[in-house]
């Protein structure tokens, strides 16, 4: 049995070590963000603020963490909400527990009063990260440098889900073999395009979830949409439209402002008067209109509806 005597020299001893030690720091880890910050971030971070509903709060809730705050949008009759964010994760501000920090740009009181213990951001956006980082670690992400499965990346690497992005790509994966076996060594050409109100045609290297699984696929494009630089868009003018005829054509619609496809063949019949005429897609009946919420978001769950629609067209080709 152990002394008294002893038990009290090695307790003064163990305090002397530890008077002598140095202080464990807090855990954490330091990152170099996208501006080329040097961050200190925790390794399991509780309360992050995302200031960017579409392309950082979304993806969040699909890894399974929720935000304590994120800026949203508003519809016309005054209600908050995640554009996407309830179609594709079925969360949004009314049941996700998550505080509306508004529109852009964000105000830092609001953020600060939250006691964020991280903050992620994009790179552009209007509230600099020099104005937050006072508050909380601050990582600056550049959507169109790191591409959406480079953002995915590093969210998980952030947040501790690994695993629940692993689980999403090997779904999707499983999902774009079956698409790929599909359309067979000579897939169709696909034409992503729509028109502005400024009489413009929009186009995009890789639009959205569309694109994305297009090209996972192995769909070629047009030859004027293959030119367009990696994760940029492009405008062309009316003349421009035949160029982008193809033997599938998709369009899309703002149904986040509650347009339907009506409005978006409004634009292109201003754009274009009987543009039909001028693609062969759409005078073959191929030229199909999508809801741009879902289209352009480059979540795993909206690059799955796009296997689904492509899975059902293509089919009626073979």
């Amino acid at each position: 049995m152990t002394s008294p005597s002893y038990r009290a020299a090695a307790c003064a001893l163990a305090l002397c070590f530890g008077l002598l030690l140095p202080a464990v720091p807090a855990l954490g880890r330091v990152i170099t963000d996208d501006e080329g910050r040097t961050v200190e971030v925790p390794d399991r971070p509780l309360r992050i603020i995302s200031l960017d509903d579409a392309d950082l709060t979304v993806p969040l809730l699909e890894l399974g963490v929720v935000p304590v705050a994120s800026p949203g949008r508003l519809g016309r009759d005054g209600h908050r909400f995640l554009r996407s964010g309830l179609t594709l994760t079925g969360l949004d501000f009314d049941n996700a527990g998550m505080a509306f920090l508004g529109l852009q740009p964000i105000d830092v009181e609001s953020v600060a009063a939250l006691k964020p213990d991280l903050i992620v951001t994009l790179k552009g956006r209007p509230t600099p990260a020099e104005q937050l980082q006072a508050i909380a670690p601050v990582v600056v992400i550049d959507d169109i440098l790191r591409a959406p499965d480079g953002v995915y990346d590093l969210l998980a690497e952030l947040t501790g889900r690994h695993q629940q992005l692993a689980i999403l790509r090997r779904r999707y994966e499983a999902q774009v073999q079956q698409l790929r076996r599909l359309a067979g060594d000579n897939p169709p050409v696909v034409s992503v395009i729509s028109a502005t109100s400024d009489r413009k045609i929009s186009v995009e290297r890789s639009y959205g979830s569309i694109g994305l699984a297009l090209r996972a696929a192995g769909f070629p494009s047009p030859k004027l949409t293959e030119a367009i630089a990696e994760n940029s868009g492009a405008m062309f003018s009316p003349e421009a439209l035949p160029e982008f005829d193809a033997d599938v054509i998709f369009d899309t619609f703002r149904n986040d402002r509650q347009e339907t496809a009506r409005d978006a063949k409004k634009r292109m019949e201003a754009l274009m008067p009987d543009y039909c005429r001028f693609l062969r897609a759409c005078r073959e009946g191929r030229y199909y209109f999508l809801p741009r919420d879902e289209a352009k978001s480059t979540t795993y769950a909206a690059r799955m509806m796009a296997i689904a629609v492509l899975t059902g067209i293509i089919s009626s080709f073979r």
